[in-house]
């Protein structure tokens, strides 16, 4: 017991590390004999490792994209808006956890334990090091491979960056591994086979699509090695007939209840959940800060991604670009009302429909997913996070077909259109997904080519409109080459000009715009509306005034703007991060790669 302690409190520490170097960890405190002498201490460091997304991970990092509006300083933002170089883009070089992992991997094999048991463990620390490595190769692309424990001082650690294709192969060698031994009955909370599995399509994926789409990596004819692992492996899932698309035959509910739920442990949907409950000392929830009017708020680009509940376009409805917030909720996918706040809403405790809150520089939009309807603190601080779900495996062999060329009805009918299932949508028909491509996502997309063109569009649209704020967009639209996206700056609600606006669906008039030299009157002066309420007073104006709107033609009405900073994105550079100077300086092996300094 003395001695799992003692472990436990060596972890603990080994987990603030220094970004410099790679730093000593337990084997200087005690030795690898004592440290790993059964199975009950492999378990014991490998839980240590447990690292999993929860509330602020998931549903707060789409300011990073197209999918929302941010007025803070995210990375990206500040690249397309800054002068950026290694000395100000100085994060991700940091090594502590690799070491962690890795001093396991070099030790794990001392345990009295059996092949099985020790594979086991094994298994689980290499998903843990593909998935650092994972994140290091997406922001830095080379990157030095250490396969091995690495203590100050070491030669390697001064080594140069290996090959990206070097170090993806290890990586998926490490899923492999893990996919074949990691158990499938484990503890709650923690990984498991499918788990693995689920990360291993989605790095195949990953990896495939960034090959074909980028052609300055020279890595395209290895591109489809990559997407049909992709493939193989999201249907060997499938066919286990371990999950379901959670669909209780609820199309305005079932969605949202994924990420509303006290309890995501028994839903076939969810392949791993980050468990949290406030009577047991784990609890979290972003309602301050999810919402809308904190940082990030939804933009109007992604709300004119969904469909309307016909299947068909909505960005082929004529004057969309001049719809108002009512109207543009109006017979749409399911799934729109049930991420982002739509007329009629009612927040908890209150009786009257919810009215939208504009404020300067955001949309004017709601984001209701990772936002808990509640105002016990119980309930708001006791919901799970799904971590993976069967819909994204669902997802990732369509496009690995898609992208392949193999593609058929039949797999849209046991992927995407199980999905769209859950939410009541028309099934996505292949021949007419390629036979009419939306012309919105040619000019989106201009590199995707080919016969499967349409229906690759579908396929990115399904994974935008059912993953969004679930923090796989950023990831998606950098595989895909098409960080311009991220360029236009997201815009708001549309507004026709000063006047009365009813933005809770009943027809009557809830605020008003008035002109930015007019004074917002007091209350007991302030109209009300037919049904005797104060309307909510908002001066407008253009971007810059003394106004309490934004609107892109000022008193003339438009879409809310959010800023005025012109953003730029320079291809390849800015799908990659520079190595830190101070780095650079620490090893002069190391190189900038596409065009860093």
């Amino acid at each position: 017991m003395k001695k799992h302690i003692l472990l436990l409190a060596l972890l603990t520490g080994a987990s603030a590390c220094n970004d410099d170097f790679l730093e000593k960890l337990p084997q200087t405190s005690i030795s690898p004999e004592v440290f790993f002498a059964n199975e009950g201490d492999l378990a014991l460091y490998v839980n240590g490792l447990l690292s999993m997304p929860d509330m602020y991970g998931t549903y707060l990092n789409d300011q990073s994209t197209d999918n929302a509006a941010t007025t803070g300083a995210v990375e990206m933002k500040v690249v397309m808006t800054g002068s950026p170089s290694s000395q100000t883009i100085t994060g991700g070089w940091d090594w502590g956890r690799l070491r962690n992992i890795n001093y396991f991997l070099d030790n794990y094999n001392k345990a009295a334990a059996t092949a099985d048991v020790k594979a086991h463990y094994a298994g689980i620390a290499r998903y843990y090091r593909a998935q650092f490595y994972l994140e290091k190769v997406g922001r830095f692309s080379d990157v030095p491979w250490f396969s091995k424990t690495v203590n100050p001082g070491d030669e390697e650690l001064y080594k140069t960056q290996d090959p990206r294709a070097v170090v993806m192969d290890s990586v998926m060698a490490d899923l492999a591994f893990a996919a074949a031994n990691v158990r499938e009955s484990v503890t709650a909370g923690t990984p498991g086979k499918w788990a693995v599995m689920t990360q291993y399509a989605r790095t195949a994926l990953y990896e495939g699509t960034y090959r074909k789409y980028h052609s300055e990596l020279n890595l395209q004819a290895s591109a489809n090695k990559f997407l049909e692992t992709a493939a193989t492996v999201s249907a060997e899932i499938m066919a286990s007939n371990k999950f379901s698309i959670y669909n209780t035959g609820k199309p305005n509910a079932d969605y949202a209840a994924l990420f509303n739920s006290q309890d995501l442990s028994s839903n076939k949907e969810v392949i791993l959940a980050n468990a949290f409950d406030q009577t047991k000392d784990r609890s979290q929830n972003v309602n301050s800060t999810v919402f809308g009017d904190y940082e990030q708020a939804p933009s109007r680009d992604l709300v004119q991604t969904y469909l309307m509940k016909d299947g068909t376009r909505f960005t082929d409805v004529q004057g969309y670009q001049q719809f108002g917030f009512v109207k543009e909720f109006q017979n749409r996918d399911p799934r729109l009302a049930q991420t982002l706040v739509y007329p009629g809403w009612v927040r908890a405790a209150e009786t009257a429909p919810y009215i939208l809150r504009l404020n300067k520089n955001f949309t004017g939009y709601h984001q209701l997913k990772g936002y808990i309807n509640s105002t016990d603190n119980v309930i708001l601080n006791s919901v799970d996070v799904p971590v993976y779900r069967y819909a994204e495996v669902l997802l990732t062999y369509a496009e690995a077909k898609a992208e392949l060329g193999t593609l058929t009805q039949d797999d849209l009918d046991k992927s995407v259109n199980l999905i769209r299932a859950r939410v009541g949508m028309p099934d996505l028909k292949l021949a007419a997904a390629n036979g009419s491509p939306d012309p919105v996502m040619v000019q989106k997309y201009p590199n995707v080519t080919g016969a499967n063109r349409g229906v690759i569009f579908e396929i990115r649209r399904e994974r935008r409109v059912e993953f969004a704020f679930e923090n796989q967009r950023f990831n998606d639209v950098m595989r895909w080459q098409a960080g311009k996206l991220l360029t236009v700056i997201p815009e708001g609600l549309y507004f026709s000009g000063l006047g009365k606006y009813d933005l809770t669906g009943d027809g009557v008039e809830d605020i008003i715009l008035i002109d930015k030299s007019k004074t917002i009157p007091d209350e007991k002066e302030k109209e009300k509306n037919s049904l005797g309420v104060v309307l909510i007073y908002y001066r407008a104006g253009a971007i810059g005034e003394d106004v309490t709107v934004y609107l892109k033609n000022g008193n003339a009405g438009g879409t809310m703007v959010t800023e005025t900073a012109v953003r730029k994105f320079e291809d390849p550079k800015y799908y990659y991060r520079p190595v830190p100077q101070k780095e650079m300086l620490l090893n002069p092996k190391l190189k900038q790669v596409f065009g860093w300094n």
